[in-house]
């Protein structure tokens, strides 16, 4: 699995210190997604496309993780419109669709894009132990820092595990389909992972023990925050502000 390949490039945003982005990226998706209506999240979506573009990020690869996003967002358009009181706007057989479900299933589908697109530009340009540091030297809370950085760490070692039991089901001549067997082989599988997570995360804390882990990681190296980092977290204060407010 690769997980940073938004993280490999050598815009402007993929070079600022990655406390800023993380300073900037939480106020933008916490404003974004407590807005009403959806003109603020317009304006939103509008800055996060530019951010995009600002960090030259492979626009397919940003459309596939905006497909997965939006196959949720359809769900709603499918039931919102058609559940939510107001005035009437069309009717399809005895379903009839209202104004304000309509309003509300745009306004969730700019923020979610909005949200999604930010998120990507801003923190998908930063390696992830970066983030973590910058996580430490903003003063998160250490667990929630350790948390981070583990599930990052592991996360691929839990893919490949769950690759090899895939693999031993096919060799068994397994064919997936849609009867009591199927569901609990994959019920097997899925314990069956959860039981080598567990046997595998105590032999890493057995390790780091030994090597003299107390609870925290020592942070040797530092960020520098340059005149181009202030600049970006000026402009960002100064575009959230837009969004919030309008022109």
């Amino acid at each position: 699995m690769h997980l940073e390949e938004f993280a490999e490039g050598n815009s402007i945003l993929h070079r600022l210190d990655p406390r800023v982005k993380l300073m900037a990226a939480a106020p933008l998706a916490l404003l974004v997604a407590l807005m009403q209506g959806f003109q603020g999240p317009a304006r939103g979506l509008l800055l996060a496309v530019a951010l995009v573009a600002i960090a030259r990020l492979n626009i397919k690869k940003v459309a596939v993780r905006l497909a997965v996003v939006n196959v949720f967002v359809l769900m709603l358009w499918a039931f919102v419109p058609f559940s939510y009181p107001g005035t009437e706007a069309f009717s399809i057989g005895p379903l009839a669709a209202s104004r304000e479900g309509l309003a509300l299933a745009l306004g969730i589908t700019l923020k979610c894009n909005a949200i999604v697109l930010a998120t990507i530009a801003l923190l998908g340009t930063s390696q992830v132990m970066n983030l973590a540091h910058a996580l430490v030297h903003l003063k998160a809370p250490e667990k929630l820092v350790h948390l981070f950085f583990f599930f990052y760490r592991y996360l691929g070692v839990l893919h490949d595990e769950y690759a090899r039991l895939r693999t031993a089901l096919r060799v068994r001549a397994f064919a997936p389909g849609t009867d009591v067997r199927t569901y609990r082989a994959f019920a097997w599988l899925l314990g069956m992972l959860i039981v080598r997570s567990f046997e595998r995360s105590r032999r890493i804390y057995q390790a780091m023990l030994l090597r003299g882990f107390h609870g925290h990681f020592p942070v040797i190296d530092h960020f520098t925050l340059g005149k181009k980092d202030m600049a970006f977290g000026a402009l960002m204060a100064v575009a959230l502000l837009i969004i919030w407010r309008g022109l």
